[in-house]
């Protein structure tokens, strides 16, 4: 089925108390959301030397890095490993990990995985996204085996949240871009679903699912051999979508 998985792993920096985020007042909070995701600017960017150095270090060993980004709170990061081929996507994951924590050691930075750091106030959590396509839902017509592996998932959804990290509770709860833990859903570029299917991928008619469930602190072997499994399992009930209508 040559299953291809792309992971998109957020962390938070902290400064050596592991208190205070990056780039926060101690003792306080910084401005709304809003302006620092994918931003710019020293009043709004936090770490990104780095994001950047990490970025560089995995290239040189060779993890199939593709990409990095500020994200929506404050001190919060994400990198993009893949597409890997099956269990590649955990050893190279986990390999990034790694490097990550001695490039935080360089910088005298604490980096935590924790999917719900801070608690207090709106603030996003942080998962590790799941990308993941076989061969057939990259071909032609493929968003038919894309929506029978979305309504597997949806079957086994509680086996699932069970192995998708710890503290993950914390973070699913229907709000900051995220499904509720208790229920599925999956819809079109809908960022409050449990499963979401590309703008791209509907209009191709093929492409890949992103499973947002998973946590940041994820295993991620376990992670990519459920999807897998339960990809390759028998067929489950039709789910109604929630698609997210075009601005």
């Amino acid at each position: 089925e040559e299953p291809w998985f792309g992971l998109e792993q957020e962390y938070t920096l902290f400064n050596l108390d592991q208190k205070t985020p990056l780039g926060w007042p101690e003792g306080g909070f910084p401005g709304p959301q809003g302006p620092y995701y994918c931003g710019t600017g020293p009043e709004n960017m936090f770490g990104r030397a780095i994001s950047e150095a990490h970025y560089a270090a995995c290239l040189y060993a060779g993890i199939q890095i593709s990409g990095t980004n500020g994200e929506v709170m404050p001190g919060q990061w994400e990198y993009q490993v893949g597409p890997c081929v099956g269990i590649a996507a955990g050893d190279q994951l986990s390999m990034s990990r790694y490097i990550l924590a001695r490039v935080c050691e360089d910088f005298q930075v604490y980096c935590t995985l924790h999917p719900k750091p801070i608690t207090q106030g709106d603030w996003n959590g942080a998962g590790c996204h799941t990308n993941f396509s076989t061969k057939k839902m990259r071909e032609k017509g493929g968003i038919a085996e894309i929506k029978e592996a979305i309504y597997k998932l949806g079957a086994k959804h509680d086996q699932h949240i069970a192995a998708y990290g710890e503290g993950n509770e914390l973070r699913l709860t229907g709000k900051f871009e995220t499904a509720s833990i208790d229920s599925f859903s999956y819809g079109v570029a809908n960022r409050g679903c449990s499963v979401r299917i590309g703008r791209e991928t509907e209009a191709d008619g093929c492409g890949y699912l992103e499973d947002r469930r998973p946590s940041s602190n994820c295993d991620p072997y376990v992670v990519t051999g459920m999807i897998m499994e339960t990809a390759m399992g028998p067929k489950a009930p039709e789910i109604k979508a929630s698609d997210k209508d075009l601005a």
